[in-house]
């Protein structure tokens, strides 16, 4: 019986091909790239062997090459502020499902709030030749990113406008959430209602400071300097702050802590106090709605802003001619626990 010598196996740290996947199953590369590509022309028999030869070798077909050919990658970039947050988990989901959708793979990455660092992620992924972009911004000058969306790289922002362009850009109703909130105070009979809010040159920071301005002035109520505080998120500025405004001769007697993390250190400070005071926070956290009392919130539907934003990214990917758009989605108040705000005299 002659002996049938084997092709020999591909080395060990190179790929297999398409080539290597015909020699094994002895039949031509057109065959082999019918049988990956899913098309008619090949009998039972052999497709059974290309296909007994791509699992021996362990063969994966190109897409990379294959979308390149039609001009484009099917990756999208997103950058966020930072993956740990958990208002960013369900964005980062809902932009992934649609980009899945759309046989796309999703790339992401954290600034940390740091506009060198974002500008070297979205110049990174451009390099990578990724066909659209999903920022929501550090920094406050995108102009590093006009030649990118001139070459065909659609970008749309997220939570914050683009700083210095004419940009897509998808937002929540920071002013208007904030405002309802402090109302909300406001109808439970409070007057001195403090703000402890993120870094004054954030779009979502100043956005709900002067949502809580201007319920305030609504209400023909003053806004002592003291009740305001912009800055650090940290845990130890954030109850540094609040220990204060819950201090003095006239403290305030309820607080609108302006993100989830800041609502968070409050609560723990609150926790140690004896003295009932009332607690409004922008953003829902976890838990929230199991703490006696339930903290109310200002909600805002993150996956959303991560939905919207994609579809809007993927219209200009499919060649949509639309001018950039601002679009803002409304937040929801979430009134939680009969105890949240107590009677107050003044």
């Amino acid at each position: 019986m002659p002996h049938t010598r084997r092709p020999p196996e591909p080395r060990y740290g190179n790929r297999p091909t398409m080539k290597d996947v015909a020699a094994r199953a002895g039949v031509g590369l057109k065959t082999v790239s019918r049988v990956v590509n899913g098309e008619p022309g090949v009998t039972p028999d052999t497709e059974k062997r290309v296909q007994d030869a791509i699992d021996a070798l362990g063969f994966r077909r190109n897409d990379s090459a294959r979308v390149l050919r039609k001009g484009r990658t099917a990756t999208v970039g997103l950058i966020l502020e930072d993956l740990a947050d958990p208002f960013y988990g369900p964005l980062n989901r809902a932009v992934e499902e649609v980009a899945r959708t759309h046989g796309a793979l999703l790339i992401n990455g954290s600034s940390a709030e740091d506009p060198d660092r974002e500008r070297e992620l979205a110049l990174a992924l451009c390099a990578r030749r990724v066909d659209g972009l999903i920022v929501i911004p550090a920094g406050d000058d995108h102009r590093y990113l006009e030649p990118e969306i001139r070459a065909g790289v659609a970008t749309v922002f997220v939570d914050r406008p683009a700083g210095r362009i004419d940009a897509d850009v998808v937002l929540s109703d920071n002013f208007g959430g904030a405002a309802d909130g402090v109302a909300h105070l406001i109808a439970g009979g409070h007057r001195r209602i403090g703000f402890i809010g993120d870094h004054p040159h954030i779009h979502t920071a100043t956005e709900r400071l002067r949502g809580y301005r201007a319920a305030m002035e609504s209400a023909g109520l003053p806004v002592h300097p003291s009740w305001v505080s912009l800055g650090s998120t940290a845990p130890d500025r954030v109850a540094a702050t609040a220990r204060a405004m819950l201090s003095g001769p006239e403290p305030v007697t309820a607080v609108f802590a302006g993100n989830n993390r800041v609502t968070v250190t409050v609560v723990r400070v609150l926790a140690a106090r004896p003295r009932s005071v009332a607690l409004v926070g922008f953003d829902d956290f976890e838990l929230a709605d199991l703490l006696r009392p339930g903290v109310t919130v200002v909600a805002q539907d993150a996956a959303a802003l991560g939905r919207v934003a994609t579809d809007r990214l993927f219209q200009r990917l499919a060649g949509a001619g639309l001018p950039p758009a601002r679009i803002e989605l409304p937040t929801r108040l979430v009134p939680r626990g009969s105890g949240e705000i107590p009677p107050v005299g003044g």
